[in-house]
């Protein structure tokens, strides 16, 4: 392995001679536990899971890991698992970047050997039985499995087929030297634990549990101070929703709830699909879109002329309600949904600047990569932890031109959402790394339905104090030292 001036490792190009990329301290640390996983064989097993927020390189990290040990010969073949075909592109771009192969196994052709193979969670579900047999040849060597978004990969160890992809994948990665699962938002819904990962036992307030623990965890605020990735504001739009049994009920007939503050579940969830009504009386919706928009407008002539904004809608008819309401205003919109057939022409549209908005329910979560989004409306009925920080951790990361001209931390990127109790729940831990923890099945629903949630994690102070429901809630990011005295408008 070479080194540059200050001893850090570096490594050749492939494709551009003479150029080296300097790992990132966590991506030296991932080789480095690779490589003592392989030397060291023990009661860890071959498992390695690492948490590591958007932006953080987990592809690069993974890639350099394997083209370091295949150098040492402690490695021959790398096999990865993803989700998307937008990822799979990714991996074997980035691949390339570094003069590995990567290919896509087709089950149309026949098996042909090579350095690295791509394999979707679909395919190798629908194709697991071939495959147990191709992959011996295909795979001859020591290989280093990789689970790209690894949470996807659940396991159910009283129904173990229902779970598919993850039985699937422990089925062909049985015997293999490493697995490595990567995974930004290392929680599921379902209380379920995934691939590649160790269950930890805990006691949590008398009850054994068990936690799922990284083998390394990188933190977003550690990412905020080294400049990888922009810190996040979140700008919550509170106020009153009223319910009542029609058009024309008398006021000592409607009962009013502040958006913020509800505590009763049923009516928390149903606060939150009537904020995000563009038509509500509450006007919850049409302030956040409002704001979102204002704040992007003082983004383009202050110093990002390219920046760009996303919304998350509900459903489709809800994404054709917001989309035209932009419109209205003279914003180029792009509108994308999985049942789109141009819904990759419009991503690559909004990535090249050809719109102003991207209007999306479901295509701009995991592998979604603009470095020029630096908005997000939330205004989605889903409240999820996962899907939450996915879709607000798109505006994180940074375009290798723009880090030349800021400094570190970077300028933030700006989240708008109705004031939900729990999306600012999550806004208030984005930054920092909860475990996901396993409850036994034989809890009540009440307590399993915070699973998906983590436990406790650090609380950020609320900007504006209150007198009123209406209001703007501002919650800052991460208090790191450097924009402690840095305040928006």
């Amino acid at each position: 392995m070479d080194t540059d001036a200050r001893g850090r490792p570096s490594f050749d190009l492939g494709s551009a001679p003479g150029l080296q990329l300097r790992p990132r301290q966590w991506q030296s640390q991932l080789i480095n536990l690779l490589r003592r996983r392989l030397e060291v064989p023990g009661s860890l097993g071959n498992d390695v899971l690492v948490h590591a927020g958007p932006g953080a390189g987990k592809t690069f990290g993974a890639l350099l890991g394997f083209q370091s040990l295949l150098r040492e010969g402690r490695l021959a073949h790398l096999l990865v698992f993803c989700h998307r075909s937008s990822i799979a592109a990714q991996w074997r771009d980035s691949a390339r970047q570094l003069g590995l192969q990567l290919r896509e196994w087709d089950p149309a052709q026949a098996p042909e050997r090579g350095q690295g193979l791509l394999l979707s969670y679909q395919s190798a579900a629908r194709h697991r039985h071939r495959l147990q047999q191709e992959l011996t040849c295909l795979l001859p060597g020591p290989t280093l499995t990789v689970a790209d978004e690894v949470h996807h990969l659940g396991l159910d160890p009283e129904e173990p087929e229902a779970t598919a992809w993850g039985h699937a994948f422990s089925e062909l990665s049985r015997d293999h030297a490493l697995r490595l699962g990567l995974s930004g938002t290392p929680f599921r819904a379902d209380n379920l634990a995934f691939c590649a990962a160790r269950r930890v036992p805990r006691r949590q307030e008398g009850v054994l549990v068990e936690q799922i623990e990284p083998d390394l965890s990188v933190e977003p605020r550690q990412l905020i101070v080294a400049g990888d990735v922009r810190p996040l504001e979140f700008r919550f739009q509170d106020g009153w929703v009223d319910h009542g049994h029609g058009e024309g009920e008398r006021e000592s007939e409607t009962e009013r709830s502040p958006l913020s503050l509800e505590t009763r579940e049923s009516w928390r969830a149903r606060n939150l699909r009537r904020a995000i009504r563009p038509g509500d009386h509450s006007s919850i919706a049409l302030r956040v879109l409002l704001n979102a928009r204002q704040r992007l407008a003082k983004l383009r002539l202050a110093d990002h002329p390219q920046a760009g904004g996303l919304v998350i809608a509900r459903d489709i008819a809800h994404a054709r309600g917001l989309s035209g309401l932009l419109e209205e205003e003279g914003d180029r919109v792009r509108l994308v949904h999985s049942q789109d057939p141009e819904a990759a022409a419009h991503l690559q549209a909004f990535r090249t600047g050809e719109a102003d908005w991207l209007v999306s329910i479901d295509m701009c979560a995991e592998g979604f990569d603009a470095s020029r989004l630096r908005v997000v409306a939330y205004l989605s009925t889903v409240v999820t932890r996962s899907r939450f920080l996915q879709a607000i951790t798109r505006a994180v990361r940074v375009d290798p031109g723009r880090a030349a001209l800021e400094p570190i931390p970077r300028h933030p990127s700006y989240v708008y959402a109705p004031a939900d109790p729990l999306l600012m729940g999550y806004a208030r831990s984005w930054s920092v790394a909860e475990a996901y923890v396993i409850r036994p099945r034989s809890l009540p629903e009440d307590a399993l339905g915070a699973t998906g949630a983590g436990a406790g994690g650090q609380q950020l102070p609320l900007e504006a104090l209150r007198d009123g429901a209406g209001e703007v809630i501002h919650l800052r990011g991460p208090q790191l030292p450097g924009f402690l005295d840095r305040r928006s408008s």
